[in-house]
């Protein structure tokens, strides 16, 4: 039973590009997610193909950082995060999550929690903030975030062309 899990039990640890496929796994569960709250968030034929080139190469970038929930042998949970310039702004760097996954099973034992603690220890070792984006709709990454002393800073729109 997850319920029963110590947390010592589930690792946090760098991806390594063996975990890729398992990541892009998680990214498309997460997408498919999206999906449920707002119809732009359609998830492409060819999110696979493109997807696990986009893993390795974030695995692989110093501008990245993937970091995995392991327990046991599989793969519970991922965050993504591309560290970003701030050239207006100070402070001048930022941590910006793309990806937080975790699977279903593993949620409310503070998995995604620590996750995002482990990017805070880094976004401070890069002198910058943390920021998220996710669906505005999405009820449960708000609460999540917000508990967690997130705040809101920005608001995005969409249009589709006129034809």
């Amino acid at each position: 039973m997850i319920g029963k899990l110590s947390k010592q039990e589930v690792i946090l640890r760098r991806a390594k590009e063996s975990d890729a496929e398992k990541i892009l796994d998680l990214l498309l569960r997460l997408k498919r997610l999206n999906e449920e709250f707002d119809p732009l968030y359609k998830v492409a034929e060819d999110a696979s193909t493109v997807g696990i080139k986009y893993v390795r190469d974030a695995i692989n970038s110093d501008d990245c950082l993937v970091v995995v929930a392991q327990h046991g042998t599989k793969i519970v949970g991922v965050i993504k995060v591309d560290f970003r310039k701030r050239i207006f702004y100070e402070p001048r760097s930022d941590a910006h999550i793309v990806d937080l996954y975790v699977m279903p099973e593993y949620r409310r034992n503070k998995y995604g929690q620590k996750l995002i603690d482990y990017v805070m220890k880094e976004a401070k070792d890069h002198g910058g903030i943390v920021t998220v984006e996710f669906p505005s709709a999405n009820k449960i990454s708000t609460d999540f975030y917000e508990k967690l002393g997130f705040r809101p800073i920005l608001n995005t729109y969409v249009r589709h062309p006129v034809e």
